[in-house]
C-alpha cells in the first residue's frame, strides 16, 4: 500500500500537464499519481501514457469518457491505494522542498499508528503577471506541527479557508463519508473540501508554501467571465453546499462556525456572479437561491443573510447592486483572490 495517492484529473492538458506530474514524481515510491485522462482529444492520453512506462511503480494512467473534474477525482478515489488523498489540478503544481517535509510527517503519523484525518499545509496563489504571490496560510488559525482537534481550532481571518488546494485527507475518511462529486460540474472542488468535514476528528497543520494554484489562462474555471456563464454549476455546487449543512447533527461549536462562514463566502460568489451578469433572468436566480437556503434551514437562513456579507449581498435596486461589486472588488483586491 501506497503512503499517498494524488490524483491528477486531466483533460486537454498536454500544454501545461508535464510541469505538475514532474512536480509529484518528486514524491518516489511512497506516491503513486494517478492521472485520470478525462477524454482528452490532445495528446493527454499519449503524455500520461508515457510517464506510466517510464514510472511503471509511481504512475498510474486511468482513461473514461468525459465527465468532468468531479467524476476525474471519483474515479481517483475509487482506484487510490493510498492512505492519504491529494488532488492536484493538471496545471498547478507543487514544491519539492514542502513535499519532503509533508511525506514526512505522514510517514511518522503511520511509524506511531496517530490516526491522521486531514493535513492542512499553505499555498500560493500563482497569478499570471503578478510580480507578489498571494500565500494563503493558516498561522492564526491552526496549531503548529502538533496533531489537534476542533476544540483547539484558534481564528480564521475573513477570506482564509481550506481549500482543495491546501487539504490532503485520509483516504478512508473520503470513503466512509460517501464523497460522490456531480459529473460534467465545475467548482465541485468546494465540496470535496466541505462534505467530509464533520467526520474529520484529528488536524495537523504543517506552515510550508506546498501547492501552486496557477490562476491566469482565459478559459480558467475562476475567470469571472467563465463564472458568469457556468453560474447554473455554481448555483448546483452551492445548493449542494447547503443540503449538506445540518446543525443539528454538528455538535462542535468551532466545526460549525467555520462551515457557516464557508457557506457564506460560496453565497456571496454565487450572489455576486448572478449581479454582475446584469440580466434580470439572474437577479432572479440569486433571489432564488437565498430563498432555497431559508427553505432549508430558517436559522442558518438569518445566520448568513444578517451578516456583514448577507447584508451587502441583498441591498436592494440597482444602487443597491453597484455597491454589492463595488465591495466585492475590494474583496478581491484585499485577499487576492480570482
Amino acid at each position: 500500500m501506497k503512503l499517498l495517492s494524488v490524483v491528477v484529473p486531466c483533460y486537454n492538458s498536454e500544454a501545461y500537464m508535464r510541469k505538475c506530474v514532474d512536480s509529484l514524481l518528486v514524491g518516489g515510491e511512497e506516491v503513486e499519481i494517478l492521472i485520470v485522462n478525462d477524454g482528452s482529444v490532445d495528446a493527454t492520453p499519449e503524455i500520461a501514457e508515457e510517464y506510466a512506462e517510464k514510472y511503471p511503480g509511481i504512475v498510474r494512467v486511468i482513461h473514461q469518457e468525459n465527465g468532468g473534474h468531479g467524476e476525474a477525482v471519483n474515479t481517483g478515489l475509487q482506484n487510490a491505494n493510498g492512505l492519504y488523498f491529494k488532488v492536484v489540478d493538471s496545471d498547478d503544481s507543487v514544491s519539492a522542498p514542502a513535499y519532503e517535509k509533508i511525506l514526512s510527517v505522514l510517514e511518522e503519523m503511520i511509524r506511531t499508528g496517530t490516526r491522521l484525518d486531514m493535513l492542512i499545509s499553505n499555498f500560493v496563489y500563482d497569478k499570471q503577471g503578478s510580480k507578489r504571490k498571494k500565500v494563503m496560510k493558516y498561522t492564526s488559525a491552526f496549531p503548529e506541527e502538533q496533531v489537534f482537534t476542533w476544540s483547539d481550532v484558534k481564528h480564521f481571518h475573513k477570506g482564509q479557508y481550506i481549500l482543495m488546494h491546501s487539504v490532503i485527507y485520509r483516504t478512508q475518511i473520503l470513503k466512509e463519508c460517501n464523497l460522490q462529486l456531480p459529473k460534467h460540474t465545475f467548482y465541485v472542488d468546494n465540496i470535496f473540501v466541505f462534505h467530509p468535514l464533520p467526520y474529520v476528528k484529528t488536524m495537523y497543520y504543517l506552515n510550508v508554501n506546498f501547492y501552486r494554484y496557477f490562476i491566469g489562462r482565459d478559459d480558467q474555471s475562476v475567470n469571472e467571465e467563465v463564472m458568469i456563464q457556468r453560474i447554473d454549476q455554481q448555483l448546483k455546487v452551492n445548493k449542494i453546499l447547503i443540503d449538506d449543512m445540518d446543525l443539528s447533527k454538528i455538535t462542535d461549536k468551532k466545526l460549525r462556525n467555520y462551515m457557516v462562514s464557508f457557506l457564506d463566502i460560496i453565497m456571496t460568489v454565487s450572489s455576486i456572479m448572478l449581479i454582475k451578469s446584469g440580466t434580470d433572468e439572474n437577479y432572479e436566480k440569486k433571489k432564488e437561491l437565498w430563498n432555497y437556503l431559508r427553505k432549508h434551514d430558517r436559522r442558518l437562513y438569518f445566520k448568513i443573510r444578517t451578516g456583514i456579507l448577507g447584508r451587502y449581498m441583498n441591498l436592494p435596486g440597482k444602487g443597491g447592486r453597484q455597491v454589492s461589486v463595488a465591495g466585492y472588488k475590494i474583496m478581491q483586491k484585499f485577499y487576492g483572490f480570482n
